[in-house]
């Protein structure tokens, strides 16, 4: 059976694309010939013609000397985007946030699409980017430099869903363990990349640090993901990475110094703020292991007490005699 021709038209902005190649050349472009070539009536080139001039401001004119479309002046880029100056802005963070991706092979795709946007807007705005991206900057403290050859071994396993085997050591330990798993998601958290997969041996799924991952092998065995799993739902329990099985509800208190500090970010889904008396603040979440909230109120010094669970307020009371003995010489 015949496809009916309407159904072989390439989209409106492939035709104008072409329509814009040939004109920026300085072919002879008219009705009858771009009919030919992209195969539509003489009434859809005439509407296409019509929008770049009126709608996207290019100075496309008819010659009838020669009886030809051409342009006008010289146009360098097809004016594909349209911003306002609040999306620009919002731009140029996004470009400045790319650096956060930096050895990684996100970094050069990105840089890639901002390029393209970059390069659409430029017949439309006075737009350097070298010199807008002065106006903002990021800085994050321990970013982790992520092993191109690793990350480019365990993305390629999550798309195309094969088992992976690779060298794995835990902090402390003093070498390195063989692991066997099936790569479920890398999530970039903490400054850190991490790989969410089901390890074979210990029959659940675990985070792995990739800059502690070497010896990667992807195999052939391929497998399939459970439906039911999301990243969203993982990390639910954890404050930044590690999660677990258990149901902690803590509660910490914050003198009036350092409460502001706490107040100006959202630490975790499940938080509660309530203020005290003195200017002080009472920060209630729900976690599922206790090892990083250790560490994050350990990080506020005295500025930090924490009420509740028992087992936290052991921990916390148990480091701070260890500190103290350390000190103490």
């Amino acid at each position: 059976m015949t496809t009916p021709r309407a159904q072989l038209s390439r989209p409106p902005l492939e035709r104008m694309l072409r329509i814009h190649d040939e004109l920026r050349r300085g072919a002879l472009v008219n009705c009858t010939k771009l009919v030919k070539s992209l195969e539509v009536c003489r009434k859809t080139i005439v509407r296409d013609i019509a929008f770049m001039r009126d709608r996207l401001d290019l100075p496309i004119d008819y010659d009838a000397g020669i009886q030809a479309y051409r342009y006008t002046h010289p146009v360098n880029s097809f004016p594909t985007v349209q911003v306002t100056e609040g999306e620009l802005l919002a731009l140029l963070v996004a470009q400045r946030a790319l650096e956060q991706y930096r050895g990684t092979p996100f970094h050069r795709q990105l840089e890639i699409a901002f390029d393209k946007l970059a390069g659409g807007l430029r017949d439309k705005i006075s737009f350097t980017p070298a010199d807008e991206l002065r106006a903002v900057s990021f800085k994050n403290m321990g970013v982790a430099k992520a092993d191109l050859t690793t990350f480019n071994a365990l993305s390629g396993a999550v798309l195309r869903l094969n088992e992976v085997e690779f060298d794995y050591r835990k902090p402390g330990a003093p070498k390195a363990e063989r692991r066997r798993v099936r790569p479920y998601h890398l999530a970039h958290r903490e400054n850190l990349w991490y790989l969410v997969a089901y390890d074979l041996k210990r029959n659940k799924p675990l985070t792995f640090a990739l800059p502690r991952i070497t010896q990667v092998v992807v195999t052939k065995d391929h497998f399939e993901k459970p439906d039911d799993f999301s990243p969203e739902t993982f990390f639910a329990s954890a404050l930044g990475v590690l999660g677990g099985d258990g149901d902690f509800l803590v509660v910490i208190r914050f003198t009036p110094e350092v409460a502001d500090l706490v107040r100006e970010r959202e630490w975790h889904e499940s938080q509660e703020k309530r203020e005290l008396p003195d200017g002080g603040m009472e920060l209630r979440l729900r976690l599922g292991a206790l090892a990083e909230i250790e560490r994050w109120v350990l990080g506020w010094g005295a500025g930090a007490e924490v009420v509740k669970p028992a087992a936290l307020r052991d921990k916390i009371r148990a480091t701070v005699a260890a500190l103290t003995a350390t000190y103490r010489s």
